[in-house]
C-alpha cells in the first residue's frame, strides 16, 4: 500500500461526511499510520481533539487489507466505533471489509443460566432466594434474549440491577467453555468471538487486550495491527491485566457457586468465610505495599484460604448427575474454584519483578501482585508481533519508555488539532494564590473560584484533586455566589452531565473521573477550574515501586509526566467544537514558577497564557455578552 492511497481514500471517505472540512492533521496521520504498516515500524501519534483520529488511523489500515484491532479505553469510543465510524467507511470507503466488536463474557447473557433458572427445582429455588424486583427483571431479560441477535447487554434500551445482570451471565473465570456446554452452539458470547474471528476490524476495550497478552494471545483472532487508543492509558491497564487481584468478593462468588450444586454447609460455609478472613488480614494495610514474602498473617489466611477451596473442589469432583443443568452448575463452581486457586497460588508465590500491594478499602480490600515493567510482557505479546500504533489526544513524553518501546523501533509524531486555541483560549495561572501546602490556601483558592464563576455567569466545570477539596470547595463557593452549583456527589456521572449541559448558568464541581471522557461542547462550558498540577500520590504503592526502581529519575519519567498528561486532559474538556470559546484557570502557583513549569505548559493547547485574573475575568465576560 501507497501513501497516496491511502490519502486518496482519505479524501474520498471525508468528501462524504455531512460537514466536511480540510483537517490537515489527520491527512498527516493517516500517512504516517500508512507509513507504519508499509515499514512495520511501530507508531505514537498525539492527536488533538477535532483531528478525526479514528478515521486517520482506519482508512490507512483497511486500503492495507491488515486484520486490525482496535483497543480503546471507554465504552463512549467503543460506541463510537461500532455505531458511527465503521457503519460510515462500510458505506464511503470502497473497499469491502468486516467488523465486529467483542467484549468479555460477563457482557452477554447466559443462555444456559437463563434456561436453568427457567427450570423447577434448582432454578425455582435460587429465583425464590432473589427480590421480587430481581425476579421480575429476570423475566424482561429472558425475553429479550429470545428477540436480540447479540445477547449483549449495552444493547438494552434499560438497565438491569447488578444483581439481575449477575444472575443471567458468566464470567470467563465461571465458563466451561462452548464444547462443554449444550447451549455452547447459540451462545452470545462465542457468536461473538465468531463473528471477531471472520472479522478484518475488531473494536475491544483494553482491558479485553491486556487479558489477552496476559493468556498468550488465545483469546482475539491473530492480527497484523493493534491500534491503542486512548493509550496513555496502557501502562496501567497492561499492569491490572497481566498481574493478579484476589478480594474476599472472589470467594463470596465462588461459595454461591458451589452452593448451587452441593448441599453441604460446612463445605460452602468455609469458602463463604474465608471472605471475612481475608478481609481482616488485608484491612489494616489498604493502601500500602507488602514485603515479600507476604506478611506472616496474610500468608496463613491465603493458605487456609486454599485449602478450603480446595476441599470443595473435591467434593465437587465426587459429585454425580445425570441432569445436564446440574453438571454445567458442576463445571462452572469447578472452572471458578479452580481459577480461584491458581490466583492464590501466584500470590504465595515468588514474586521476583512485581510488587504486592492492596488496593481499595479497608472494608473492601484487595490483594494485587502488579508487574513493575510492563515492558517485558508487551515486548513478547503485542511489540515483536505486529504493527503497533499509539494515538491519544495527550501523550505522555515517556510513554514508550514506560512500555517498553525501544526507540530504535517506534515513530513519534504530533499533528496537533484544528481548533483555534490561540484565538479561542485563555490559560490563566493565579500565580498569586498560596502555595497548595499553605494553611491559607483553602480560603484564597475559593475566592478565586467565586470570582471566576461570577465573571463566567456560572457555566463552570471545577476540578479538584481530591473529594475533600471539592466537598470543601462546593460549600464555600455556594455562599458567595448566585448560580447553582451541583457536584459529582448529587448524581450519577451522565445525569450530571447532562444537568449541568442543560443550564448556562450552573456550575459543576467533580474530582479526577471528570478530567476526560466529558463532552460538553457549547457555551453551557465556558470555563474549567482545575485546583492544582494533579501529580501522583506519593504513597500509591505501585508507583512508589516503580519510583525506587528508578532512582533520581523518576519525578522525570513518572511523576511529571503523568502530571502533565492529566493536566492536558483536564484542559481538554473546555474547546470541544471549533467554535468554543472559554478559559482554563489553574490555581497553582507551581505552573508559573516551578523549574518543571515548561514540561507542563508544552503538554497543554497552545493557548495565549496570563497571571492576571483581570484578563480572564475580562474574557469570560466578553463572552457572556
Amino acid at each position: 500500500m501507497s501513501v497516496d492511497q491511502a490519502r486518496r481514500a482519505l479524501e474520498r471517505v471525508t468528501r462524504a461526511l455531512p460537514a466536511s472540512e480540510d483537517r490537515p492533521g489527520q491527512r498527516q496521520m493517516a500517512e504516517a499510520v500508512a507509513r507504519a504498516i508499509d515499514g512495520g515500524r511501530h507508531l505514537i501519534v498525539a492527536a488533538g481533539t477535532g483531528t478525526g483520529k479514528t478515521l486517520g488511523y482506519l482508512v490507512p489500515a483497511l486500503v492495507a487489507g491488515k486484520r486490525t484491532i482496535v483497543a480503546t479505553a471507554t465504552k463512549a469510543l467503543q460506541d463510537q466505533l461500532a455505531s458511527k465510524d465503521l457503519p460510515f467507511l462500510e458505506t464511503h470507503l470502497g473497499v469491502p471489509f468486516e467488523w465486529a466488536v467483542l467484549k468479555g463474557r460477563s457482557n452477554y447473557v447466559c443462555l444456559q443460566r437463563l434456561r436453568e433458572l427457567s427450570q423447577a427445582g434448582d432454578g425455582q429455588l435460587e429465583l425464590e432466594e432473589m427480590a421480587g424486583t430481581t425476579r421480575v427483571e429476570i423475566k424482561r431479560l429472558a425475553e429479550w434474549a429470545g428477540t436480540t441477535r447479540t445477547g449483549d447487554l449495552a444493547d438494552l434500551d434499560w438497565s438491569p440491577s447488578d444483581s439481575a445482570a449477575r444472575a443471567v451471565t458468566v464470567s470467563s473465570d465461571e465458563c466451561p467453555g462452548a464444547s462443554r456446554c449444550p447451549l455452547g452452539q447459540p451462545c452470545f458470547a462465542e457468536g461473538a468471538r465468531a463473528r471477531a474471528q471472520a472479522a478484518d476490524v475488531v473494536v475491544v476495550n483494553l482491558h479485553l487486550y491486556g487479558l489477552d497478552v496476559a493468556a498468550g494471545g488465545v483469546i482475539l483472532p491473530e492480527h497484523d495491527v493493534i491500534v491503542f487508543d486512548e493509550a496513555h492509558q496502557l501502562e496501567d491497564v497492561m499492569s491490572d491485566t497481566v498481574g493478579a487481584q484476589i478480594g474476599p468478593g472472589r470467594f463470596t462468588t465462588t461459595a454461591g457457586a458451589v452452593r448451587r450444586i452441593i448441599d453441604d454447609p460446612a463445605v460452602v460455609g468455609a469458602i463463604a468465610e474465608s471472605a471475612q478472613l481475608l478481609r481482616d488480614v488485608l484491612g489494616p494495610h489498604a493502601g500500602a505495599r507488602l514485603p515479600h514474602p507476604l506478611p506472616d498473617a496474610v500468608q496463613s489466611a491465603l493458605v487456609t484460604a486454599r485449602g478450603r477451596v480446595d476441599a470443595a473442589l473435591g467434593a465437587l469432583r465426587r459429585v454425580e448427575t445425570d441432569v445436564e443443568d446440574a453438571k454445567q452448575r458442576r463445571l462452572r463452581a469447578q472452572q471458578l474454584a479452580t481459577r480461584l486457586i491458581e490466583t492464590i497460588d501466584v500470590a504465595i508465590g515468588a514474586h521476583e519483578g512485581s510488587v504486592a500491594f492492596v488496593s481499595g478499602s479497608p472494608d473492601a480490600p484487595r490483594l494485587e501482585i502488579a508487574p513493575l515493567d510492563v515492558g517485558p510482557v508487551l515486548e513478547e505479546g503485542v511489540w515483536s508481533r505486529r504493527t503497533a500504533v499509539l494515538t491519544s489526544a495527550t501523550v505522555p513524553s515517556s510513554l514508550a519508555a514506560r512500555v517498553g518501546l525501544a526507540p530504535r523501533s517506534v515513530d513519534t509524531i504530533d499533528v496537533g488539532s484544528p481548533f483555534d486555541y490561540e484565538h479561542h483560549g485563555l490559560l490563566y495561572c493565579a500565580m498569586h494564590l498560596p502555595d497548595p501546602r499553605s494553611p491559607q490556601r483553602a480560603a484564597a483558592t475559593h475566592d478565586e473560584i467565586a470570582a471566576l464563576i461570577t465573571a463566567a455567569g456560572g457555566r463552570t466545570l471545577a476540578l479538584f484533586t481530591s473529594w475533600k477539596a471539592m466537598d470543601e470547595a462546593a460549600a464555600a463557593v455556594r455562599l458567595k455566589v448566585t448560580q447553582p452549583i451541583i457536584t459529582q456527589r448529587d448524581l450519577p456521572k451522565n445525569a450530571l452531565v447532562k444537568a449541568f449541559a442543560e443550564d448556562e448558568a450552573t456550575c459543576l464541581f467533580a474530582t479526577a473521573g471528570f478530567f476526560q471522557g466529558v463532552d460538553i461542547p457549547g457555551r453551557t462550558l465556558s470555563l474549567v477550574i482545575i485546583d492544582r498540577i494533579p501529580f501522583p500520590r506519593p504513597d500509591d504503592p505501585l508507583l512508589s515501586a516503580r519510583r525506587e526502581l528508578l532512582g533520581p529519575a523518576a519525578f522525570a519519567e513518572i511523576d511529571l509526566p503523568r502530571a502533565s498528561m492529566l493536566l492536558a486532559q483536564a484542559t481538554g474538556r473546555l474547546i470541544r467544537t471549533a467554535t468554543d470559546r472559554g478559559v482554563v484557570a489553574v490555581l497553582d502557583p507551581r505552573l508559573g514558577t516551578a523549574s518543571y513549569r515548561w514540561d507542563v505548559v508544552r503538554a497543554l493547547p497552545p493557548m495565549r497564557r496570563t497571571r492576571h485574573r483581570a484578563d480572564a475575568e475580562a474574557f469570560l465576560r466578553e463572552l457572556t455578552g
